[in-house]
């Protein structure tokens, strides 16, 4: 089925898909699957969005773009929302969550420079996924995306994830580190937790050697784990937060948010982007949090993903091969004791789109809108399928 025009970059299911509605989408031979995946988690008001629809309709039919050299209305709108919302100062407009993320970078690295620090690094996290880009690849914790793309981008040093002594040992023998960057929730990594004073014990350790704390939230962010963003839980806020995927919708956009010292680093000429921010996606962006807060999608993410993890504690949590269920909202893993990519190819037979993360994590990153039936039928499901693999 896949053209040979196209790079061999994805291992592709077998399946095209030709329209979609609220969770559900329809293939080419008309079959319905239930979507528990939301595309990588962008989809959060669900496929053909009549919100999201018809602000494309008019603002298709006005303007789609002029550049940033000049004022646009519709980022400048959206960019007062997402301050109201994170406590933020101000904002980068991009087109992905790494171009967000290489925009954080660029913060820390000029912030250091500033600081008369030739050599700027930033702590990272193994296991972590932070993009595909140079910059954002070295950054990633994952050796097995690296490989082949050496030489990798100098100034990261990685310590394990969730490990705040191993964060206070390079504050002890490194003076070249100005900045720490972490995921909130690893998603990419298998949708792990840490600690729940792990980011403030970050934020106390950032404060004390003036160090960036840099958060990525393209996974987390948008609603998906009860708060808009999942930093919001523990009570900090962060210096640089980074946010993609669905505050989109499907439409590409990617937005770094500064404050305080780390606001005031970039200046004109230190980054742009020809796309970034333009009428279209910002139209789209400004629309999708208007649902989110209408609907309350967040306070229905958490209702939600605590009860789907109950369901899924009670159905599987005696299993021999299940070795975790955790998560938070409707950011749910379920480890297993052994590979399980198969099941991807098993739930697709069963039209239900699931995925597998760190090889043996089933990940669910359902529409923040599905029903209470539909999220039954995910956990019903994903269970039938671990319980017979």
């Amino acid at each position: 089925m896949t053209s040979e025009a196209v790079m061999p970059t994805y291992g592709r299911q077998d399946v095209a898909f030709t329209s979609g509605e609220g969770a559900w989408l329809t293939d080419s031979n008309g079959k319905r699957y239930l979507d528990a995946l939301s595309g990588l988690a962008v989809v959060i008001l669900g496929h053909a969005n009549p919100a999201v629809a018809r602000t494309l309709a008019d603002q298709g039919s006005t303007l789609l773009h002029t550049s940033n050299l000049y004022h646009i209305p519709q980022q400048e709108q959206l960019a007062e929302k997402l301050k109201a919302i994170s406590g933020m100062d101000n904002m980068f407009f991009a087109n992905s969550g790494a171009e967000a993320n290489e925009c954080a970078i660029k913060i820390a690295r000029l912030y250091g420079h500033k600081q008369g620090i030739d050599n700027p690094s930033i702590i990272v996290a193994d296991a972590s996924f932070h993009g595909r880009t140079l910059a954002t690849l070295t950054a990633t914790g994952n050796r097995k995306v690296q490989a082949g793309f050496e030489p990798l981008v100098h100034g990261f040093v990685r310590v394990p994830y969730n490990d705040v002594e191993a964060v206070n040992s390079v504050a002890e023998h490194n003076k070249s580190v100005v900045a720490v960057m972490v995921e909130p929730i690893q998603g990419e990594g298998g949708i792990r937790v840490p600690d729940d004073d792990y980011l403030k014990e970050l934020r106390r350790i950032c404060d004390e050697h003036d160090w960036l704390l840099i958060l990525d939230e393209i996974q987390t962010g948008n609603a998906r784990t009860g708060t808009y963003f999942c930093y919001q839980q523990s009570g900090i806020v962060p210096d640089v937060v980074t946010v993609a995927k669905g505050l989109g919708n499907g439409i590409p956009i990617g937005v770094c948010l500064a404050r305080g010292k780390a606001s005031e680093v970039l200046g004109p000429g230190n980054h742009g982007s020809t796309f970034g921010g333009n009428p279209l996606s910002c139209a789209v962006g400004n629309t999708v949090l208007d649902e989110v807060e209408r609907l309350d999608l967040a306070t229905r993410a958490a209702e939600l993903g605590d009860r789907m993890m109950a369901q899924f504690q009670e159905r599987l949590g005696g299993l021999n091969n299940v070795r975790d269920i955790r998560g938070k909202g409707l950011m749910i893993g379920i480890e297993l004791d052994q590979p399980c990519g198969e099941l991807v190819g098993k739930a697709l037979e069963k039209g239900l789109l699931i995925n597998v993360t760190a090889e043996r994590v089933v990940r669910l990153l359902p529409p923040l809108i599905i029903s209470d039936e539909e999220a039954e039928q995910i956990v019903n499901g994903v269970c039938d399928l671990i319980e017979s693999a």
